[in-house]
């Protein structure tokens, strides 16, 4: 029996990419906890590299979508290369036959971060004027320029078949300034995008929105000593999207920058551990 706010996805065919660890992981088991068939992807294998050598890979986050429930299969791609990601969807469309929810949660801006400095020495919230500007360039490209690259690739698909989701995972830049120039910068490119991608989409039946989630426990965070100050698992975030992906009038919301927080109490799912964390606010 799924828990309460948990709609029944197994007709659903899901792609995840960034899903070897953190907020993308959450989000493919919790549509594994829905039923579907999710097919998770990022750079980090048993057979291959391993980004920033961490112990995470895609197939155990495949094999947690089995035992969550939903159908598992990891397929090894870089989410900045384009080619990679064109043969990523040619084949799950080869496999498959079609995309239902595609989710974008590359995010590599933090790599090397260990809680304290970047590898650069530069610290969360520095100046601009007293940092490298080279730091950006991987920002955007490992954000906004990935889930781009996603939203193109299986932008056709979903708009022959005149539906589908597309999920910019992100966070909300509409209260403020979001504390580090670089981080800043690359979530509200990516909120802008899901604006843009949901109006050209729209019309062909197909929704793109963003995806806020609070400070995550991811096992980054835990490893850096900051678990303690994240509210939210990454399941949280990932009943967000597998309630918005059940929901059929999922196309109102297009365009918006969504929190998760928000989004529980709407559709009445809950964190982990049964509790429903408030919206998270940098400064708060």
């Amino acid at each position: 029996m799924r828990p309460a706010g948990v709609p029944d996805l197994s007709d659903k065919v899901c792609l995840v990419a960034g899903a070897s660890r953190g907020v993308g992981r959450g989000i493919a088991r919790a549509l594994g906890e829905a039923g579907a068939t999710v097919i998770v992807t990022g750079r980090s294998s048993e057979s291959g590299p391993r980004t920033d050598g961490r112990p995470e890979v895609l197939e155990d986050a495949a094999r947690e979508v089995d035992l969550m429930g939903g159908r598992g299969v990891h397929y090894l791609c870089d989410h900045i290369r384009e080619q990679e990601v064109d043969g990523l969807v040619h084949w799950a469309l080869r496999r498959f036959g079609r995309i239902d929810v595609a989710v974008s949660s590359v995010w590599g801006g933090n790599e090397g971060y260990d809680g304290d400095r970047f590898p650069d020495g530069a610290a969360w919230g520095d100046p601009f004027w007293r940092r490298a500007a080279t730091p950006l360039g991987h920002a955007l490209q490992s954000g906004p320029f990935a889930a781009l690259l996603l939203a193109r690739a299986v932008a056709p698909a979903m708009v022959s078949a005149k539906r589908g989701l597309l999920v910019f995972v992100s966070f909300g830049t509409q209260e403020g300034y979001l504390g580090d120039v670089f981080y800043d910068l690359a979530m509200a490119t990516t909120n802008r995008l899901a604006l843009a991608t949901a109006a050209e989409l729209a019309p062909c039946g197909v929704t793109a929105l963003a995806l806020s989630p609070g400070r995550v426990r991811t096992e980054r965070a835990i490893d850096a000593g900051l678990g303690q100050e994240a509210g939210e698992t990454p399941l949280y975030a990932g009943r967000a999207v597998a309630a918005l992906a059940g929901d059929p009038g999922v196309a109102a919301r297009a365009g918006r920058t969504l929190h998760v927080a928000d989004l529980a109490r709407t559709y009445g799912f809950t964190d982990e551990d049964g509790s429903r964390p408030d919206r998270f606010r940098i400064g708060a």
